[in-house]
């Protein structure tokens, strides 16, 4: 509608885009309309999209044109990395460059960046009890995002930053959710003690975005954390067994042992494990659970989530 601000999604057909896409279609009375960028608007989510009435637009995060296109003629823009798709910061840092770059270029009024600390600052790659991945990173999924923070500030990009958690949905979709031991009894396998972990539903990531773009230009500058409830190992342990109605006993791992996983990614995660284990209070500070729901009043706490989705963990 022309009278209503667009908002561009980028990865309007993924965890975080989706869930903001959504937000917006489900509001009947908001002040915005959704663009939803994907690469490819034949898909079937891009379609779905499409008949709940988002306008879908074609586009590759890679092509700094066909962004800055579809960024054309809007009032914001929702701007996420996609690292799990390629496992590479320098294509994260690229791609972050491409989207501050067509920001700029388009006019946008209120940019939201989805961000995440640069470990670095903490765990300097002089600091040997993490070690360095892929020659200059601690967590590289975390520090190319955050070490990409300056581009939207540097760019002039009117930019709110915003700090995800640890998926819950990962624990359905990456293989992190309970297992069956040689004894038949299911165990949460985690390196991390008695630390507090923030943790949201993927879906909840958006209706926070959602909420800071209500609040308008006020929220430029600014760096909200997104977080349903903070949980250690055990809590969640406890919250999944009553859930599945059955036992489910958490087992801390050092970090070193859970890199040794070998699948995709498990040195990457070993060492987030480990920085949100050893930097508990920086991580928890910038994801206050109130200060979420201020955007948000409706994000989900674990038991909430898991009463929605406990049927669709794997327990092998």
């Amino acid at each position: 509608m022309p009278d209503k601000k667009i908002i561009a999604v980028v990865g309007a057909t993924g965890a975080q885009g989706g869930g903001l896409v959504h937000a917006i279609l489900a509001d009947k009375n908001s002040e915005f309309t959704v663009r939803a960028i994907t690469r490819d608007v034949n898909s079937d989510k891009a379609k779905a999209l499409a008949a709940a009435g988002a306008e879908v637009v074609g586009a590759d995060v890679g092509d700094i044109d066909s962004i800055t296109k579809a960024f054309e003629g809007a009032y914001g823009a929702y701007c996420v990395t996609f690292f799990w798709n390629h496992y590479s910061p320098e294509t994260e840092l690229v791609t972050a460059t491409n989207l501050a770059t067509a920001a700029k270029a388009a006019g946008l009024k209120h940019v939201i960046w989805s961000t995440l600390e640069d470990t670095r600052n903490w765990v300097p790659l002089s600091d040997d009890r993490m070690p360095t991945l892929q020659g200059k990173y601690k967590v590289p999924h975390f520090d190319a995002k955050g070490e990409a923070d300056h581009i939207f500030t540097d760019l002039g990009v009117p930019t709110t930053f915003l700090y995800a958690s640890f998926y819950w949905d990962n624990f359905i979709y990456f293989g992190m959710g309970p297992k069956k031991g040689a004894d038949g009894k299911l165990v949460l396998t985690l390196p991390i003690g008695d630390a507090k972990m923030a943790g949201v539903a993927s879906e909840d990531i958006g209706k926070v975005a959602y909420g800071i773009f209500k609040q308008g230009t006020s929220m430029v500058g600014k760096k909200i954390g997104v977080a349903g409830e903070l949980l250690d190992g055990k809590e969640m342990a406890a919250s999944m067994s009553k859930a599945i109605g059955q036992p489910v006993t958490f087992n801390k791992v050092t970090p070193a042992v859970f890199r040794s996983f070998g699948f995709p990614g498990a040195d990457d995660l070993g060492n987030m494990f480990q920085f949100y284990d050893e930097f508990e209070k920086v991580c928890n500070d910038m994801r206050d659970v109130s200060r979420a729901k201020e955007c948000a009043p409706d994000i989900q706490s674990f038991d909430t989530w898991l009463a929605k989705n406990a049927e669709k963990l794997p327990l092998e």
